[in-house]
């Protein structure tokens, strides 16, 4: 996927099975695939949070339901429901099972050397 410019809003191009062309999706329209799923959320800190996603607004504000929070120093704490601000949010990954899974998957790697 390439990331691209239309006026001030950024636009994801995700090429279609190979083609010449590609459709376009906006990033308010994958946050809104992602409705039901699970997501991870990394913020600006480095506090990283997982749950799944039951709404969002324009400016990205979420309502995320079985929220693990992960902080520094191995820090973990649980949430039934939070509304999270949009301001603090630095990246979103749809789908994504939070930092133990990679962390354990850098460890191995690392053990394996």
């Amino acid at each position: 996927m390439e990331p691209t410019s239309l006026s001030s809003v950024a636009v994801v191009e995700a090429k279609a099975d190979g083609g010449d062309g590609g459709s376009r999706l906006l990033p308010l329209e994958l946050i809104d695939k992602a409705i039901g799923s699970q997501i991870w959320i990394l913020m600006k800190g480095e506090k990283e949070l997982v749950g799944t996603l039951r709404g969002f607004d324009d400016y990205v504000n979420m309502v995320l339901d079985d929220v693990t929070e992960y902080g520094p120093d191995g820090f973990k704490t649980t949430m039934d429901e939070i509304l999270l601000n949009g301001n603090n949010i630095a990246v979103l990954v749809p789908g994504g099972e939070g930092p133990e899974d990679s962390m354990s998957k850098v460890r191995k790697e690392a053990e394996q050397e």
